[in-house]
Protein backbone atom coordinates (compact mmCIF):
# COMPACT_ATOMS: atom_id res chain seq x y z
CA UNK A 1 0.00 0.00 0.00
CA UNK A 2 1.73 3.29 -0.80
CA UNK A 3 2.40 5.73 2.18
CA UNK A 4 0.90 9.05 2.03
CA UNK A 5 3.07 12.12 3.82
CA UNK A 6 1.61 15.80 4.12
CA UNK A 7 4.64 18.21 4.54
CA UNK A 8 4.32 21.66 5.80
CA UNK A 9 6.65 24.23 4.90
CA UNK A 10 8.47 22.42 1.73
CA UNK A 11 9.79 25.34 -0.15
CA UNK A 12 13.42 25.37 0.47
CA UNK A 13 15.45 23.69 2.98
CA UNK A 14 14.96 20.71 5.08
CA UNK A 15 11.10 20.82 3.90
CA UNK A 16 12.59 20.58 0.33
CA UNK A 17 14.72 17.87 1.13
CA UNK A 18 12.10 16.08 2.84
CA UNK A 19 10.13 16.24 -0.61
CA UNK A 20 12.80 14.94 -2.03
CA UNK A 21 13.52 12.35 0.15
CA UNK A 22 9.89 10.64 0.53
CA UNK A 23 9.59 10.35 -3.16
CA UNK A 24 12.13 8.64 -3.36
CA UNK A 25 11.09 6.27 -1.40
CA UNK A 26 8.08 5.95 -3.19
CA UNK A 27 5.86 7.87 -1.08
CA UNK A 28 2.74 10.17 -2.56
CA UNK A 29 3.59 13.76 -0.68
CA UNK A 30 1.34 16.84 -0.31
CA UNK A 31 3.57 19.55 0.17
CA UNK A 32 2.49 23.26 1.65
CA UNK A 33 3.96 26.51 0.60
CA UNK A 34 3.53 30.00 1.54
CA UNK A 35 4.25 31.23 -1.82
CA UNK A 36 5.50 29.03 -5.45
CA UNK A 37 8.70 27.24 -5.02
CA UNK A 38 10.02 26.48 -8.38
CA UNK A 39 12.41 23.81 -6.67
CA UNK A 40 10.09 22.16 -5.41
CA UNK A 41 7.57 22.33 -8.26
CA UNK A 42 10.45 20.69 -9.81
CA UNK A 43 10.31 17.69 -7.91
CA UNK A 44 7.40 17.01 -9.41
CA UNK A 45 9.10 14.42 -11.99
CA UNK A 46 10.41 12.77 -8.98
CA UNK A 47 6.85 11.42 -8.00
CA UNK A 48 3.17 11.84 -7.09
CA UNK A 49 3.97 15.17 -5.85
CA UNK A 50 0.39 17.85 -5.21
CA UNK A 51 1.94 21.46 -4.19
CA UNK A 52 -0.66 23.39 -1.98
CA UNK A 53 0.10 27.14 -2.05
CA UNK A 54 -1.05 30.20 0.62
CA UNK A 55 -0.56 28.06 3.45
CA UNK A 56 0.73 30.18 6.43
CA UNK A 57 0.38 28.10 9.45
CA UNK A 58 0.26 30.97 11.74
CA UNK A 59 -3.57 31.95 9.58
CA UNK A 60 -6.19 29.63 11.18
CA UNK A 61 -8.06 30.72 8.20
CA UNK A 62 -5.78 29.37 5.61
CA UNK A 63 -4.81 25.85 7.17
CA UNK A 64 -9.10 25.78 7.55
CA UNK A 65 -8.87 26.12 4.11
CA UNK A 66 -6.30 23.05 3.77
CA UNK A 67 -8.45 21.30 5.37
CA UNK A 68 -11.55 21.49 3.27
CA UNK A 69 -9.43 20.78 0.05
CA UNK A 70 -7.71 18.06 1.50
CA UNK A 71 -10.96 16.38 2.62
CA UNK A 72 -11.77 14.01 -0.16
CA UNK A 73 -7.96 12.73 -0.01
CA UNK A 74 -7.12 9.75 1.74
CA UNK A 75 -5.50 9.96 5.38
CA UNK A 76 -1.77 10.56 5.84
CA UNK A 77 0.52 8.63 7.55
CA UNK A 78 2.71 11.37 8.33
CA UNK A 79 2.18 14.42 8.82
CA UNK A 80 5.18 17.17 9.31
CA UNK A 81 5.09 20.39 10.38
CA UNK A 82 8.41 21.81 9.43
CA UNK A 83 8.10 25.78 8.99
CA UNK A 84 9.60 27.75 11.46
CA UNK A 85 11.39 31.12 12.50
CA UNK A 86 14.39 32.20 13.77
CA UNK A 87 14.37 36.06 13.41
CA UNK A 88 17.18 37.65 14.82
CA UNK A 89 18.10 34.66 17.15
CA UNK A 90 21.34 36.12 18.31
CA UNK A 91 19.97 38.72 20.44
CA UNK A 92 19.07 38.24 23.74
CA UNK A 93 14.93 37.68 23.76
CA UNK A 94 15.21 40.49 27.44
CA UNK A 95 16.83 42.80 24.02
CA UNK A 96 13.71 42.25 21.77
CA UNK A 97 10.63 43.69 20.67
CA UNK A 98 8.31 42.12 22.61
CA UNK A 99 5.85 41.83 19.91
CA UNK A 100 8.92 39.99 17.74
CA UNK A 101 9.45 37.74 20.74
CA UNK A 102 5.41 37.19 20.49
CA UNK A 103 5.83 35.95 16.62
CA UNK A 104 8.42 33.98 17.27
CA UNK A 105 6.94 31.84 19.85
CA UNK A 106 3.29 31.55 17.40
CA UNK A 107 5.31 30.63 14.82
CA UNK A 108 7.30 27.94 16.59
CA UNK A 109 5.74 26.72 19.21
CA UNK A 110 1.81 27.97 19.38
CA UNK A 111 1.50 27.24 15.45
CA UNK A 112 2.36 23.75 14.59
CA UNK A 113 0.69 22.75 17.64
CA UNK A 114 -2.75 24.20 16.62
CA UNK A 115 -2.39 22.53 12.93
CA UNK A 116 -1.64 19.13 14.81
CA UNK A 117 -4.87 20.07 16.38
CA UNK A 118 -6.79 20.68 13.22
CA UNK A 119 -5.17 17.77 11.38
CA UNK A 120 -5.12 14.83 13.88
CA UNK A 121 -8.32 13.27 12.37
CA UNK A 122 -6.78 13.21 9.40
CA UNK A 123 -3.48 10.84 10.00
CA UNK A 124 -4.33 6.89 9.35
CA UNK A 125 -3.63 4.57 12.12
CA UNK A 126 -0.64 3.80 13.22
CA UNK A 127 0.73 6.98 11.72
CA UNK A 128 2.81 9.98 13.10
CA UNK A 129 2.64 13.77 13.72
CA UNK A 130 6.14 15.09 13.65
CA UNK A 131 7.14 18.59 14.36
CA UNK A 132 10.30 20.31 14.00
CA UNK A 133 12.05 20.77 17.29
CA UNK A 134 15.58 21.61 17.99
CA UNK A 135 18.32 20.41 20.30
CA UNK A 136 18.64 23.81 21.58
CA UNK A 137 14.71 22.91 22.62
CA UNK A 138 16.40 21.25 25.16
CA UNK A 139 16.25 21.99 28.76
CA UNK A 140 18.67 20.18 30.49
CA UNK A 141 21.19 20.61 27.61
CA UNK A 142 21.43 24.25 27.47
CA UNK A 143 24.44 25.13 29.28
CA UNK A 144 25.33 27.58 27.09
CA UNK A 145 22.90 29.98 26.49
CA UNK A 146 22.53 31.95 23.13
CA UNK A 147 19.83 32.12 20.57
CA UNK A 148 17.64 32.74 23.94
CA UNK A 149 14.31 33.39 21.43
CA UNK A 150 14.69 30.52 19.34
CA UNK A 151 15.66 28.18 22.50
CA UNK A 152 12.92 29.08 24.19
CA UNK A 153 10.06 28.70 21.23
CA UNK A 154 11.54 25.51 20.54
CA UNK A 155 11.46 24.12 24.27
CA UNK A 156 7.20 25.77 24.55
CA UNK A 157 6.90 23.58 21.52
CA UNK A 158 8.00 20.73 22.79
CA UNK A 159 5.95 21.37 25.94
CA UNK A 160 2.67 22.06 24.21
CA UNK A 161 3.45 19.15 21.78
CA UNK A 162 3.23 16.51 25.17
CA UNK A 163 0.54 18.26 26.18
CA UNK A 164 -1.30 17.45 22.59
CA UNK A 165 -0.34 13.90 22.44
CA UNK A 166 -1.29 13.55 26.41
CA UNK A 167 -5.00 15.42 25.54
CA UNK A 168 -4.83 12.60 22.48
CA UNK A 169 -3.28 9.44 24.41
CA UNK A 170 -5.99 7.21 23.16
CA UNK A 171 -5.27 8.39 20.04
CA UNK A 172 -3.77 5.18 17.31
CA UNK A 173 -1.21 7.83 15.55
CA UNK A 174 2.38 8.88 17.87
CA UNK A 175 3.40 12.22 17.92
CA UNK A 176 7.65 13.00 17.11
CA UNK A 177 9.62 15.95 17.52
CA UNK A 178 12.43 15.89 15.40
CA UNK A 179 15.81 17.81 15.96
CA UNK A 180 17.15 17.29 12.21
CA UNK A 181 20.61 18.09 13.38
CA UNK A 182 22.97 21.47 12.66
CA UNK A 183 22.24 21.45 8.92
CA UNK A 184 23.45 23.53 6.25
CA UNK A 185 20.71 25.83 5.70
CA UNK A 186 19.47 29.29 5.64
CA UNK A 187 18.70 29.08 9.25
CA UNK A 188 22.03 26.83 9.98
CA UNK A 189 24.97 28.42 7.96
CA UNK A 190 27.45 27.33 6.35
CA UNK A 191 29.65 26.24 9.15
CA UNK A 192 27.05 23.51 10.02
CA UNK A 193 27.93 19.73 10.04
CA UNK A 194 25.11 18.31 8.10
CA UNK A 195 23.90 18.77 4.29
CA UNK A 196 20.12 19.09 3.77
CA UNK A 197 20.57 15.28 2.06
CA UNK A 198 22.13 14.16 5.34
CA UNK A 199 19.71 15.45 7.22
CA UNK A 200 16.38 14.82 5.61
CA UNK A 201 17.44 11.30 4.71
CA UNK A 202 17.90 10.59 8.45
CA UNK A 203 15.04 11.56 9.40
CA UNK A 204 12.47 9.54 7.12
CA UNK A 205 14.45 6.36 7.90
CA UNK A 206 14.04 7.12 11.66
CA UNK A 207 10.11 8.02 11.26
CA UNK A 208 9.12 4.86 8.82
CA UNK A 209 10.90 2.83 11.25
CA UNK A 210 8.45 4.88 14.17
CA UNK A 211 5.27 4.37 12.10
CA UNK A 212 3.01 2.18 14.25
CA UNK A 213 4.24 3.28 17.46
CA UNK A 214 2.29 5.46 20.07
CA UNK A 215 3.35 8.32 22.63
CA UNK A 216 5.60 10.87 22.25
CA UNK A 217 9.40 11.13 21.41
CA UNK A 218 12.28 13.59 20.85
CA UNK A 219 14.51 12.10 18.73
CA UNK A 220 17.50 13.52 16.16
CA UNK A 221 17.90 12.37 12.70
CA UNK A 222 19.79 9.68 13.48
CA UNK A 223 17.06 8.16 16.12
CA UNK A 224 18.69 8.76 19.04
CA UNK A 225 16.60 10.29 21.54
CA UNK A 226 17.14 13.53 22.37
CA UNK A 227 16.81 14.70 26.40
CA UNK A 228 13.80 17.21 27.10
Amino acid sequence: MTRRALIVGASRGLGLGLVAQFLARGWDVTATVRRPSPALAGLATAGPLQIEAGVDIDDDGAVADLRARLAEAPDFDIVFVVAGVATQAGTPAALLPRDLVGAVFQTNAVSPVRFAEVFHRRVAPGGLIVLMSSKLGSVSLNRGGGWSSYRASKAALNTLARSFAGQHKGADWGVVLMHPGWVRTDLGGRRATLDVETSAHGMVGVLEARLGQRGCVFLDHAGETVPW
